[in-house]
């Protein structure tokens, strides 16, 4: 695993500190891989979703009524 030296500030250090006093973490280390790990997920979900709206986007917009939507929507999903 590779080595850093980082600096925080002091709120985010005492931060750190508590959770690792309260046992949730065993170390600082541990507790910031797990925040970077969880940051990493969320950007996986945020770029599927912003893909998502943008072909969404892409596609122009519809004429229909929202009750010819439901039932479009509906018959894709029953195939």
């Amino acid at each position: 695993m590779a080595r850093q030296s980082i600096s925080l500030t002091k709120p985010n250090d005492e931060w750190l500190k508590t959770q690792v006093d309260k046992e949730e973490y065993s170390s600082k280390s541990e507790l910031v891989n797990d925040l970077i790990r969880q940051a990493r997920k969320q950007q996986v979900q945020i770029d599927w979703i912003r893909a998502k709206i943008e072909k969404a986007e892409d596609s122009g917009f519809t004429n229909n009524t929202k009750e010819q939507i439901l039932a479009q929507s509906k018959s894709l999903l029953n195939g």
